[in-house]
């Protein structure tokens, strides 16, 4: 990647802001623009983040939401090459939470103040049921909580059942909405199916949210501007966006990581397309060689995951390696939260934040300008 003319990039945010105030799709080439630039600090990426931050603040506030998240398996059917909860490697250790176990999380989230759990786990074909009567459970001890499950692919009928035990979100990522990239990354999995189920879970009622990794293996500039527009095309409620980190027993273990610059880039991005769409400053982007979960919140996001999995259990949930805050008790990440919020010039918000969209009234954000010298105008967009 090189860095991008001014010129052109300040052309390229005017366009797409603008679109974005008038709910039109981007130009790809556009979004390619901006995505573009080095790894390091940049004066177009500052221009970028601002405008991210600017509709950011308009539509959901200068706040930071929390969610609990509870990972209550680390089993998984699935043979996904970037992966370290693949079924293949041997080397993983499983676990799965009891019912008890997680009403316990559940208690540990609500004791610190969040009303939105969020259960997640590897795709490991656990009876329907079973998930049905946890999600109940839940909702009769925290009524007023959202609860988010996280558990892959299901019939149309599984994700029905949930919904009706009280389920109120579903997150469910892509990781690129390539059909051809998408098989080149998962054995037997076909991008089709993944698609079917996120239209299954908007139809029964679910706030449905979705994401990518950025950088791995075959991904270019222009399947992440793709990307973007998928998701404002699909207009989640919530979109996850992190950095391929390599894991070393999977087939990816010898590539190069995502990098941090494109990762924020895309964020920043998806929140000028998106506008509304809660996104996270995700785990992988503090567990990279530094914490870039501040870096995140500056480039537009809006949302922190602390971890509430079991301590004992915290270090084998590893989808990729490094992963940030796995020695520490049940919930402590819980306590860094003032200060990511007061660090990002943020509100901290313990809110169940639902989806804000169908809400938002659309008008221009007023943003600064990248360089008054350069910033050009299309006015065929007025």
């Amino acid at each position: 990647m090189s860095e991008t003319n001014p010129c052109d990039f300040a052309a390229a945010l005017d366009r797409t802001a603008s679109a974005s105030d008038r709910g039109r799709a981007p130009r790809l080439d556009d979004l390619e623009t901006l995505l573009d630039g080095p790894d390091g600090p940049a004066e177009t990426d500052e221009a970028l983040f601002a405008a991210a931050r600017a509709i950011r603040d308009a539509t959901s506030g200068e706040r930071m939401f929390l969610r609990g998240l509870v990972e209550f398996s680390s089993y998984c059917g699935n043979t996904c090459f970037y992966c370290g909860l693949n079924r293949a490697n041997r080397n993983a250790a499983r676990y799965r939470l009891t019912a008890d176990e997680i009403f316990s999380s559940a208690q540990a989230v609500r004791d610190a103040g969040i009303r939105t759990i969020v259960l997640q786990s590897g795709e490991d074909g656990m009876d329907a049921r079973w998930l049905a009567d946890v999600v109940s459970g839940i909702k009769a001890r925290f009524p007023e909580v959202a609860i988010t499950l996280s558990v892959g692919e299901r019939s149309r009928a599984d994700y029905s059942l949930w919904r009706e035990a009280g389920a109120d979100r579903y997150l469910m990522r892509v990781e690129t909405s390539d059909p051809v990239l998408y098989a080149s990354i998962h054995a037997g999995r076909e991008l089709a199916t993944r698609l079917r189920c996120l239209d299954d879970l908007r139809d029964l009622g679910y706030q449905v949210g979705s994401g990518i990794m950025v950088g791995f293996p075959g991904q270019t500039l222009a399947h992440i501007a793709r990307d973007v527009a998928f998701f404002r095309e699909r207009d989640f409620d919530m979109i996850g966006i992190g950095p391929f980190i390599p894991h070393p027993d999977t087939v990816f273990r010898n590539a190069r990581a995502g990098s941090v610059g494109l990762t924020l880039r895309t964020v920043a991005v998806t929140r000028i397309v998106t506008r509304s769409a809660y996104l996270p400053a995700t785990t992988a982007l503090g567990s990279m060689d530094r914490d870039y979960r501040v870096d995140g919140l500056r480039a537009g996001a809006n949302v922190v995951m602390p971890n509430f999995t079991p301590a004992l259990h915290k270090k084998d949930y590893e989808i990729y390696p490094g992963k940030r805050c796995v020695t520490e008790r049940t919930g402590a990440c819980a306590g860094c939260m003032a200060g990511l919020a007061r660090m990002a010039d943020l509100e901290l918000d313990y809110a169940r934040a639902d989806t804000l969209k169908g809400t938002e009234t659309r008008g221009p954000v007023r943003t600064r300008p990248f360089d008054e010298k350069t910033k050009v105008r299309d006015e065929s967009l007025d």
